[in-house]
Order: structure tokens, then C-alpha cells, then sequence
């Protein structure tokens, strides 16, 4: 069985699906395998699994497990592409820090980036940071010289920081629009800052209609340029279940009769339950995007994201 061809889509943030968490630290090969058939059933494409903030040893577990059992299985190889580490690294702050636990989040040191990459055994292919915790840009310029794509996320660099990042390799902004408060200066913030950073090469954005509005993420698309967008789904275990309760690396996610997955106290959002084939009907049928624009921002451009 050969890998999936470079003209299906690929979806650089899926954290979990049809039942299978990424994150659970008792995922297993079987659970593994039979997520893989799912979204090879569902369209998928290619993946990232999408691996977050926990303390160090269990993000290396967790990465660790992902590594053997894709070396293993001939399935999970040819959905999975690599892995994407979110987090710890990002901004502690209420509202940035988004659904990642507290107690985990920690500055970035070379050390410990190399301790997740050396998980993955060579699979980890894009890690999400908060540029303005990595002091100048140290650990952007070693995951940049390693081959590894680095993401700002779940942050609020300055425009200073932004410039400085894209000098040491920073190639994208994860989710744009979500991981920030839900209440920010109105000119001053970070979804004003990112749009106005020319010189970053990609912006990612979650297209359920639920993570941004549609029309707010019309007015992203324009400002960005479709050759610099990627859409994710930021997908949870939740995907494709309907509604119900489930779990994101040990804590309870609820999802609504709307999709939209919440945490257990319903105050902020949870990733997605949106599948990338139900992702490009909202940006064809909603969204009214042309098959070659949705083609680019989902099959084209992640690929061009990772150099790959």
C-alpha cells in the first residue's frame, strides 16, 4: 500500500478522531490502525497527529507510542505524514493559553525541544510555539535547522517578536483567530498583528463556521491571500460521533447538538469535531470559494507549509 497521493487533502492539526484520542496515554496500535481507516473512509487524506501541552514525560510517551506503532503499520503510514507537537511552549496567560493545561506550559529551551523531537524518532514534522518565550529565537533557529517547521500559537508576540521569529525560520501562525481572549484591544492584537506580517509565509485557519464566523474568516482569506492560507480542522476524538462527552488528553470535552466541542464548564472551545471533506463543503457551499482556491488551502498548500 503506497502513500496517499500529493492531490488529497492534508491536514496539518488533528488532534484525534472517530473515537481515538492522540493525546490518551493508553492509545494503542489497534486504536491507531482502526482511526486511520476511518479517515481513510471519511477522505481525510494525510495527517498530522497533533500532540499537546502535558508535562514532558508524558508528551514523550505519547510521542514516543505515535513513532512505533507508525513504523509498524502500513495503514497508519500512509495517513499519518508526521507529527505536529502544540505546545509546551506557548503563552500561559488566560485566553492564549486556550484548552492546554496550565501547569504544563513552559518556556522553550533547546534541551527539552530536542527531548520531543527525539521522541518521534525523526516523525515530528511542525512544532507550535510562543515566539515571544523563545529568547532570540533559539529554539526557532535549531527546530528551523533540524528540518522541523515552527508555528507561532497560543500566543502575543509583538510585531517585533513576529519580524525576529521569520528571520530565525518561523514559516506559519497556527489556528488565527482562536488560542487568543475572547476580549482584545481593538487595534492592537494579535489577529491585527499576524494579518500585517507580510513576510510570514503561511497562516492556518479552522473552517467549521463555528472556531471563526464565515464571514470574518472571508475577510482573513482576503487579507492573507489564498497562496499563504492552510485550513485545519483541529479535530479531537470527538470527530464524527455526534453529540456526547469525550476525553482530549485526560480532560472531559463535551460536543453539542451544533458540533461544537466545548470544555466540561462550557467556557471556551475545544478543538473541532468537523472532518476536512465536511471542511471544504463549508468553504465551497458556504463560503463560495472556487475548487482550485479550496484545492489550494487544503491539498496545496500544506504540503508547500512543510516543504514536502
Amino acid at each position: 500500500m503506497s502513500l496517499l497521493s500529493n492531490t488529497c487533502p492534508f491536514d496539518l492539526q488533528l488532534n484525534g478522531y472517530a473515537g481515538t484520542d492522540f493525546n490518551a496515554s493508553d492509545l494503542t496500535a489497534d486504536s491507531l490502525h482502526a482511526c486511520c481507516e476511518r479517515l481513510l473512509l471519511d477522505g481525510a487524506g494525510q495527517v498530522l497527529a497533533t500532540v499537546i501541552t502535558d508535562s514532558l514525560e508524558e508528551m514523550t510517551h505519547r510521542i514516543g507510542a505515535i513513532a512505533r506503532f507508525h513504523a509498524a503499520d502500513e495503514v497508519v503510514r500512509r495517513v499519518v505524514r508526521g507529527i505536529h507537537i502544540e505546545g509546551p511552549f506557548i503563552d500561559p496567560a488566560h485566553g492564549y493559553r486556550g484548552a492546554h493545561p496550565s501547569d504544563h506550559v513552559i518556556r522553550p529551551t533547546v534541551e527539552d525541544t530536542k527531548r520531543l523531537v527525539d521522541a518521534g524518532c525523526g516523525l515530528v514534522a511542525l512544532l507550535t510555539l510562543a515566539p515571544e518565550h523563545d529568547p532570540a529565537a533559539a529554539v526557532t533557529q535549531w527546530l528551523t535547522n533540524a528540518g522541523i517547521c515552527v508555528s507561532a500559537g497560543h500566543c502575543n508576540p509583538s510585531s517585533e517578536d513576529l519580524a525576529r521569529a521569520v528571520d530565525a525560520g518561523l514559516r506559519s501562525f497556527t489556528h488565527l483567530g482562536n488560542g487568543c481572549p475572547a476580549l482584545m484591544p481593538r487595534h492592537d492584537n494579535i489577529i491585527h498583528r499576524v494579518l500585517a506580517c507580510r513576510s510570514l509565509p503561511f497562516v492556518m485557519f479552522i473552517a467549521d463556521g463555528i472556531h471563526i464566523p464565515t464571514e470574518a474568516l472571508g475577510v482573513y482569506l482576503h487579507s492573507v491571500g489564498i497562496d499563504r492560507a492552510v485550513i485545519v480542522t483541529d479535530a479531537t476524538s470527538a470527530a464524527g460521533m455526534g453529540p456526547g462527552r469525550f476525553r482530549l488528553a485526560g480532560q472531559d470535552v463535551v460536543v453539542d447538538a451544533t458540533g461544537a466541542t466545548w470544555n466540561a464548564e462550557g467556557t471556551h472551545l475545544v478543538g473541532s469535531t468537523i472532518s476536512m471533506q465536511a471542511t471544504r463543503d463549508v468553504l465551497l457551499r458556504t463560503m463560495h470559494l472556487s475548487p482550485i482556491d479550496v484545492d489550494a488551502i487544503t491539498i496545496t498548500n500544506p504540503r508547500r507549509l512543510l516543504k514536502c
